[in-house]
């Protein structure tokens, strides 16, 4: 009798055991809940301050995930992660870095989404005064004019198409001082190192050593969109789908508004 009753509680104890484990697995959410983990998400520098904000607030949510952010031009950073560089989570700046990442493969399906838009402005450095339009760089005073490099930078690419739709980019050529991402091009021109210079709207917010001296018109380049997708050598797909999925939450919408994007 008590052989079988031993044998009762045994079979009781691995059913409780075999349905807890089944519970855990059928809820992804409470894996992440139960492991410490580490995110590497791969973002533009022009989503720095936003992101950095954000870390913490994430954290509050998810207290045993860590996340760490690699900065960089999305171009350099697309080809981080096509070198197989350790990434979860990336964010580029414009659509051609993600479609070439998709065009190989490299991202897990159905986790692409637009998360963000910005704005092209041109700045210049606060006491100067004459420069108010594109326009306005035609003039001999102005030396230097700086962007993003076109080749790896999307500030700088949409530089490229506004100032050649304008009828400019030919003429202003020798004066471009080119920059590796659109935190250099505010940089040269907060300290003085260039006359003007195209950024994002979020950088020029930035900084009191910048003044925008035009919005410039989204007509005259691309949409200035930020994709955002979880990565196929993600050691954390779950943790990274939920990462991602709270920066489209109201909380991050937010600070995203705060530092001058528009949420999609």
């Amino acid at each position: 009798m008590k052989r079988q009753r031993f044998l009762v509680l045994i079979t009781l104890l691995v059913l409780a055991f075999s349905l807890s484990f089944g519970m855990r697995s059928l809820n992804p959410l409470a894996a992440i809940a139960q492991s410490n983990t580490q995110l590497v998400v791969s973002a533009a520098d022009s989503l720095t301050d936003a992101l950095k904000e954000l870390a913490p607030l994430y954290r509050q949510v998810r207290s045993n995930v860590t996340v760490r952010y690699n900065f960089a031009s999305s171009g350099a950073l697309q080809q981080q992660i096509e070198n197989g560089a350790p990434a979860d989570v990336f964010i580029s700046a414009a659509a051609k870095q993600m479609d070439a990442l998709q065009q190989k493969n490299l991202l897990v399906a159905g986790t692409r989404r637009n998360l963000l838009t910005n704005r092209l402005v041109l700045v210049v450095p606060r006491k100067t005064s004459g420069i108010s339009n594109l326009k306005s760089l035609t003039d001999v005073r102005v030396k230097r004019i700086a962007i993003g490099d076109p080749r790896s930078v999307p500030a700088g690419q949409y530089a490229e198409e506004a100032l050649t739709k304008a009828g400019l980019w030919n003429q202003l050529k020798p004066k471009y001082v080119l920059a590796s991402n659109v935190r250099q091009v505010l940089q040269f021109v907060a300290a003085g190192n260039a006359d003007a210079g195209l950024v994002y709207l979020t950088d020029a917010k930035t900084t009191d050593q910048v003044k925008i001296a035009q919005t410039i018109p989204s007509n005259l380049h691309s949409p200035i969109i930020y994709p955002i997708a979880v990565l196929k050598n993600s050691r954390n797909p779950t943790a990274s789908r939920d990462f991602a999925q709270f920066l489209f939450s109201g909380t991050a919408r937010k600070v995203f508004e705060k530092y001058g994007f528009t949420a999609t």
